[in-house]
């Protein structure tokens, strides 16, 4: 299963596994839950109180993933570690991301 998937209303979809409080803001590698879907695990320095942590989650992502910070949501899990990303990018973006994410080590 792709860890970057887009729906037919084309929107890049994915699932985020967050660590707040690290040491410092990183990207992880990806990891598999308990039904087999993948999740890209971030860490991030802020705090999880008053939304600190999903904005710097968001921060993060855009550097990373080379997408504007005004294109990334957070779809659900506003209040869990566990959240749903939704990216809001041209189609050809898919790949892209997909390939990026396959270069990460678990």
């Amino acid at each position: 299963m792709a860890l970057f998937t887009a729906g037919s209303d084309g929107i890049i979809r994915f699932i985020v596994r967050v660590t707040p409080k690290a040491s410092r803001q990183r990207i992880d590698g990806i990891a598999v839950d308990s039904d087999g879907v993948p999740m890209l695990k971030v860490a991030v320095t802020e705090v999880p109180e008053g939304g600190k942590a999903n904005k710097a989650v968001l921060a993060l992502l855009a550097k990373e993933l080379d997408v504007p910070r005004t294109s990334l949501t957070v779809q659900t899990g506003a209040a869990d570690r566990r959240k749903l990303i939704c990216l809001q990018a041209e189609p050809a973006v898919l790949g892209r991301l997909n390939l990026w994410a396959h270069s990460l080590k678990s």
